[in-house]
């Protein structure tokens, strides 16, 4: 996808978390997204939950191992056979019927412009796929048409989807540093929640 446009501090700042988010849940990182991640902690100072949330994520990046959390992340969300915590949105909703899900997010994106990568075998209701359709949303070049696509499509899959995921991590045995990452992500989808409400309002 291509970069978001130029935007304001807030929503280049939501923007960047979506797309960290992402990447995080497509994969464990590497030691530089561990060090990028790790260099920012500290830097609110302020005792909101998602300052307290990222603070702490930022100190479990510092003294985390690359190779030990991607190994993390292969066995609670790939595993061998099952995963232990299923990555997928349509598992988390209530809504009965997988592909009828999937065939309805297919159009949607394609309507957006947007396709899975050939080379990619996720089907699109991964959660960092999602994430990734909103940092491309945040970047529509019509603002007041962005917000409502945003609302729109985070209503749909995410709101009712999001909390069960991040749950299921939290109850996993396997999880150490994306408990932190959970923790983190969940606070700030909450914010994202309140806020594209009050956006409809």
């Amino acid at each position: 996808m291509s970069e978001p446009a130029d935007l304001e501090a807030e929503d280049q700042a939501r923007a960047d978390l979506y797309a960290l988010f992402a990447r995080l849940f497509f994969a464990g990182p590497d030691a530089e997204l561990l060090a990028a991640i790790a260099s920012n902690g500290g830097a609110g100072g302020g005792d909101a939950p998602f300052e307290r949330a990222w603070d702490a994520l930022a100190l479990a990046a510092s003294r985390a191992d690359a190779s030990v959390v991607c190994a993390e992340y292969d066995q609670v969300f790939v595993g061998t056979g099952k995963a232990e915590v299923t990555p997928y949105a349509s598992h988390y909703l209530t809504e009965s019927g997988r592909e009828k899900i999937l065939v309805k997010l297919r159009d949607e994106l394609a309507n957006l412009g947007l396709a899975r990568h050939a080379a990619t075998r996720e089907p699109e209701d991964h959660f960092a796929a999602l994430f990734e359709v909103m940092r491309h949303l945040i970047g529509a070049p019509n603002e007041s048409a962005a917000v409502q696509q945003q609302s729109a499509f985070f209503g749909r899959y995410l709101a009712e989807s999001y909390a069960g995921f991040f749950e299921a991590i939290e109850a996993s045995r396997g999880t150490n540093f994306y408990t932190h990452v959970s923790r983190c992500a969940k606070t700030f989808m909450d914010i994202e929640s309140e806020a594209l409400k009050m956006s409809n309002a």
